[in-house]
C-alpha cells in the first residue's frame, strides 16, 4: 500500500465516523510560549483541551506535521542511527472534545488496523496504565476490560507512568494511555523471544505505532491531579512507522516515504545505500533532515541564529556535516533533494510546491555558508593541534571551536583520531554543561496555577473599537523568572489591549480601580487563545471592576507602522513583481520591519519608487475598510492575501486600504493620512531570496529629518559654511587620499634606510643572527623590514617593536630553518612576550604579531626575547 493511500484511508475512515478533516497546522507555533514547534498531534488543539476555545466540531481527524528536536521531546541525536526516529514526522490522529471516550476510541483503532489496513492481529500488542501510587491512581481497568473484547489477555501489557501516562507539560490536561505496538520480526526471531518481552525496549522491529490518550485529569502546579469536567480523546499514530508495517519492510527508510530521497542521494553522491554503515547513517540523516528543514521554511521559519530559526539551522548543518564527512560532499547538494520531496508530498502538503524555489534557495545558501565555516574550522583545528603539547587536545579549546565557530564536536574527535590524537571529552562536557546551566538559569520560570475569580471562558477583545473599557478580572496567576522576577498574568472578561501577534507588539497601558489605585500593564500576549496581560503587581481590589486604558500614543504609532506594512507589501508587488510574498514582519511603535521574497538587492531607483508608491497612498487619504468574521473563502475570493505559515480559522478579518487587501488580525489607522509619511531607512538580505526593509512613519520620520538636518548644519559649520558642502567633502577626501599616498611613500623610504642600519646591528649568538629593537615604523613597515632582512640572512631571529597611538606592537620573524632546527614558533613567542605589553596575538611559526595596551612594557619584552636562543 503506497503512503498516499495509507494517509487517505486513515482520514476517510474517521470521516465516515463523523469526524471533520482539518488540514495540518503550521509547525512553527505563534501563540504558545511553552513550545517552539508542534511536537505532537495535539499541540494545535491545546486551546480546546484547556477549555479556552470551542472547536468547530467535537470530532476531528488530521495528519499533522510534527518536529521533535528540542525540549522534552528531542529525537535529534537518534536520527540516522536507528531506523524509526525522525526529526519531522507525520502524526495521524483522531480527536474527541468531550464527545466519545475509551470505548469508541479503542474499537475504531482496532477496526482500522485489522480490518481496513489488514494487519495480522497476531503481531499486535497493547499496553494499559498500571496505576501510580504517588498520584493515587489505580490501574486503568476500564481500558483493560475494553481491550479484552478484541485481543487475548496475554497480549495486553501493563505499563508504568513513563510509558502509559501522557502529560501535556508540567501542568495541564493529562491522562492514561493505551499504546498499540507491532512486532514485524521474522518467525524464527519470534520463536526465540516473545514480542511482549520487547515492547518498549527500543527494538527496531517491535515498535509503537499508535497511542490512544484518554484525557481525564488536570495536573496542577503543586503536582496534584484533579478530574476534568469533560473527558477527551487524543490519539497519534506514526505515519512513517505505519507505512513500514503495511509495506512489509523492516525500516521506515525502506518505505516509499524515504526511498525516492535515498535514490536521489545515491545518484548525487555516487554512494550505494546498504553497503557501508557510516554512509548509510549519513544518507538516513540527510533524507530525514531535508524534510524537516523544507517544511519549516515552507511554514515561514527561516534558519537564523536565535530561537526556532537556530534549531532549523542546526538540523540542516547536521545534514551538511554528515554529507561532508561520510559522503565526501564538499559542495552544496541537499537543496537538490527539494524537487523530489515536493513531487512526493506536494499533493498532501501544497505549501511545499508553492514555496519550492524559496526552500531551494535558502537551503543552498545555508549549505554554502556552513561549508565555509567547516573550512575555517579545519584551519583553526589545525592551529590548535600545532599548539598542543602531548597527545590530548584541550576540551576547552574544542568547546570554543564548537561554541564560537559552530564546528561539530564529533567531527573534531574524528579528525583528531586520524591524526593520532585524543580529545579531552570530559573537559569539553564540563564546558558544555556550564553553557547549558547558564542558558537554563536564564530561561527558568515557575508558574502558579490559575486562581479563578469568575468562571468566564469567553474573553472578548474590544480593542478594534475602543482604547478604554470597564473590565472584570476573571483569573490570574503568578510567574517567576530570573529575567523578569515576579510577574502577574491577568485575564479579563473583555479587553481593549491588543495581544502580540501577526508581527505586531502587544499593547501597554494601565488599570485603574474606583479607589484611584493604578496597576501598569507592561505587555500583552496571547497564549492558547487567551489574552494575557503582564503586570508587576496584582491589583489590590481584585473582585471590583477596573477601567482598562491602552497607551494611545504607542497604539497609534504602532497602527501607523502596521498599516504601512500593508501598503509596503502592495508597493513591492507593484514595483518588483507579483513573485514578492511577505515572509515575516515586526511592527513596533518606533519602527517596522518587513521581510519578503525577492532575488536581488533593490536599486536606489526601486527603493525610491517603493517609497513614493506608499506615500502616494498616504496622501490619497484612503479610509480603512474592515470585514470582520467573514468566511475565509469569501475573503480570499475578494482578493485578500493570506500568508504561508499562518493559522487561520474558518472565519477571518480582512483589512482593505484602496487596492491593498489582506487577512489580518492587527490594529490599523482609520485613514492612511494618519500615517503622515513613510521613510525606508535600510534594505538588505536576510537569506537567499529573502530581503528585509526597515522603515519608519509618523513621529519617527519627523525625528529622522530633524536629526539629519542637525547633522547637515553641523557638517556645514565644520566646512566653514561652504556653499556646496558635498563638493567641499569630495575635495577633502581627495586631499586626504593624496596625503596618505605621500605618507606611505615616506614610510617606505624610511624603512629602506632602517634596513641598512639594522644589518650592522645583528648579533651572532650561538649561530643565530639575533636582533631585538624598537623602531619608529607602523605595522606594515615592521613587516617589510623583517621580510627584507629575512631574505638576506639565514638563521635569523628578529623581534621588532613600535608604539603607535598609545598602543604597543610586537613583530617576530624566525627563519624557517630555525623553526625546524630549534623548534621555535613565532606565534608562541609573541603570545608569551605579549604579556609584557598587556596584550596577545599569534600568527605563523615563522612570522607573528602581538598588540597590547602597555607601551611601557616594550623594553622588557625586547630583553626577554634573547632567552629563546640562549
Amino acid at each position: 500500500m503506497k503512503s498516499q493511500e495509507v494517509r487517505s484511508k486513515f482520514l476517510s475512515f474517521f470521516e465516515e465516523k463523523k469526524h471533520s478533516i482539518v488540514p495540518s497546522a503550521p509547525m512553527v507555533l505563534k501563540d504558545d510560549p511553552t513550545l517552539m514547534f508542534v511536537n505532537s498531534g495535539m499541540a494545535p488543539f491545546k486551546e480546546y483541551f484547556l477549555g479556552n476555545a470551542k472547536p468547530k466540531s467535537n470530532r476531528i481527524t488530521d495528519s499533522q506535521k510534527c518536529l521533535r528536536v528540542s525540549g522534552k521531546h528531542n529525537d535529534l541525536e537518534e536520527v540516522g542511527y536507528d531506523t524509526y526516529h525522525h526529526t519531522l514526522f507525520e502524526m495521524l490522529g483522531n480527536w474527541s472534545f468531550g464527545d466519545y471516550f475509551k470505548k469508541e476510541a479503542i474499537a475504531w483503532a482496532w477496526e482500522l488496523l485489522t480490518e481496513v489496513y489488514g494487519i495480522d492481529k497476531e503481531i499486535l500488542y497493547v499496553t494499559v496504565f498500571e496505576g501510580d501510587d504517588t498520584d493515587g491512581i489505580g490501574m486503568d481497568t476500564e481500558a483493560y476490560d475494553i481491550w479484552k473484547q478484541y485481543i487475548s489477555e496475554d497480549r495486553i501489557l501493563k505499563g508504568n507512568k513513563k510509558d502509559n501516562f501522557w502529560e501535556m507539560g508540567d501542568q495541564g490536561p493529562c491522562g492514561p494511555c493505551s499504546e498499540i505496538h507491532v512486532d514485524i520480526r521474522s518467525a524464527e526471531e519470534k520463536a526465540k523471544i516473545s514480542g511482549k518481552d520487547l515492547v518498549n525496549e527500543d527494538h527496531p522491529q517491535v515498535v509503537e505505532i499508535w497511542n490512544l490518550v484518554f484525557m481525564q485529569y488536570n495536573r496542577k502546579a503543586n503536582g496534584s491531579l484533579e478530574t476534568l469536567p469533560n473527558k477527551h480523546i487524543d490519539t497519534g499514530m506514526g505515519f512513517e512507522r505505519l507505512c513500514m508495517v503495511l509495506q512489509g519492510v523492516q525500516s521506515n527508510y525502506d518505505t516509499d516515504v524515504f526511498t525516492p530521497l535515498i535514490r536521489e542521494i545515491e545518484t548525487i553522491t555516487n554512494k550505494n545505500y546498504g553497503k557501508n554503515e557510516k554512509a548509510d547513517v549519513a544518507i538516513r540523516v540527510i533524507s530525514d533532515h531535508v524534510r524537516a528543514v523544507a517544511f519549516s521554511i515552507a511554514d515561514g521559519q527561516l534558519p537564523s541564529n536565535t530561537g526556532a530559526g537556530y534549531v532549523i539551522r542546526r538540523i540542516l548543518r547536521r545534514a551538511v556535516r554528515y554529507g561532508f564527512t561520510f559522503l565526501d560532499k564538499k559542495e552544496p547538494f541537499i537543496y537538490r533533494l527539494v524537487d523530489v520531496l515536493s513531487k512526493r508530498m506536494g499533493k498532501a502538503f501544497p505549501e511545499l510546491k508553492a514555496q519550492k524555489q524559496l526552500i531551494e534557495n535558502v537551503i543552498k545558501e545555508e549549505e554554502q555558508s556552513f561549508l565555509r565555516t567547516l573550512d575555517q574550522g579545519l584551519v583553526l583545528l589545525n592551529r590548535i593541534v600545532d599548539e598542543t603539547n602531548g597527545d590530548t587536545v584541550s576540551g576547552e579549546k574544542a568547546f570554543e571551536l564548537y561554541d564560537t565557530y559552530g564546528f561539530p564536536i564529533d567531527l573534531t574527535a574524528l579528525i583528531l583520531s586520524e591524526k593520532g590524537l585524543k580529545l579531552d571529552e570530559e573537559g569539553f562536557n564540563v564546558e558544555l554543561q556550564k553553557q547549558k546551566s547558564r542558558s537554563r538559569a536564564a530561561s527558568e520560570m515557575s508558574t502558579d496555577d490559575w486562581t479563578i475569580l469568575v468562571d468566564d471562558a469567553e474573553e472578548e477583545f474590544v480593542g478594534y473599537d475602543t482604547l478604554e473599557a470597564n473590565v472584570k478580572l476573571t483569573r490570574y496567576r503568578k510567574v517567576t523568572s530570573k529575567k523578569d522576577g515576579d510577574m502577574y498574568q491577568l485575564v479579563f472578561n473583555l479587553t481593549p489591549f491588543y495581544p502580540e501577534g501577526g508581527g505586531q507588539v502587544g499593547d501597554k497601558g494601565y488599570l485603574e480601580d474606583t479607589h484611584g489605585d493604578v496597576v501598569y500593564i507592561l505587555d500583552t500576549k496571547k497564549e492558547n487563545n487567551v489574552i494575557i496581560h503582564f503586570a508587576k503587581n496584582l491589583p489590590k481590589h481584585i473582585n471590583e471592576s477596573f477601567k482598562a486604558v491602552v497607551d494611545s500614543k504607542q497604539r497609534h504609532r504602532t497602527e501607523c507602522n502596521h498599516t504601512a506594512t500593508h501598503l509596503l507589501h502592495q508597493a513591492l508587488r507593484e514595483v518588483l513583481g507579483t513573485h514578492v510574498e511577505q515572509k515575516g514582519s515586526a511592527v513596533h511603535s518606533k519602527y517596522l520591519r518587513f521581510d519578503f521574497s525577492h532575488f536581488s538587492k533593490l536599486t536606489v531607483e526601486e527603493l525610491r519608487d517603493v517609497e513614493n508608491f506608499v506615500n502616494r497612498r498616504i496622501e490619497g487619504k484612503l479610509p480603512l475598510e474592515e470585514m470582520r468574521n467573514v468566511p475565509k473563502e469569501e475573503a480570499i475570493a475578494e482578493g485578500a492575501m493570506s500568508l504561508f505559515g499562518e493559522k487561520y480559522g474558518d472565519t477571518v478579518r480582512a483589512i482593505r486600504f484602496g487596492k491593498s487587501i489582506e487577512l489580518c488580525g492587527g490594529t490599523h489607522v482609520n485613514n492612511t493620512a494618519d500615517i503622515w509619511h513613510f521613510k525606508i531607512v535600510s534594505e538588505g538580505a536576510v537569506a537567499s531570496g529573502i530581503r528585509r526593509i526597515e522603515a519608519i512613519t509618523n513621529d519617527a520620520v519627523k525625528d529622522f529629518y530633524f536629526e539629519n538636518n542637525r547633522a547637515y548644519f553641523e557638517m556645514r559649520d565644520l566646512l566653514n559654511n561652504a556653499k556646496e558642502p558635498v563638493k567641499a567633502l569630495q575635495n577633502l577626501q581627495e586631499e586626504n587620499t593624496n596625503l596618505k599616498k605621500q605618507i606611505e611613500s615616506l614610510l617606505k623610504d624610511k624603512a629602506k634606510n632602517v634596513k641598512g642600519e639594522l644589518k650592522n646591528e645583528l648579533e651572532n649568538i650561538n649561530g643565530v643572527n639575533f636582533l631585538a629593537k624598537k623602531l619608529d615604523l607602523d605595522a606594515g613597515g615592521l613587516k617589510d623590514v623583517a621580510f627584507e632582512l629575512g631574505s638576506q640572512f639565514d638563521n635569523l631571529f628578529l623581534l621588532l617593536a613600535t608604539e603607535q597611538n598609545g598602543k604597543a606592537l610586537l613583530s617576530c620573524y624566525i627563519s624557517k630553518e630555525l623553526v625546524v632546527s630549534k623548534d621555535l614558533n613565532a606565534g608562541q613567542v609573541v603570545r608569551e612576550l605579549g604579556k609584557y605589553i598587556q596584550g596577545g596575538g599569534g600568527g605563523q611559526p615563522f612570522f607573528a604579531t602581538a598588540g597590547g595596551k602597555n607601551p611601557g612594557g616594550i623594553d622588557d619584552a625586547l630583553k626577554a626575547s634573547k632567552g629563546y636562543i640562549l
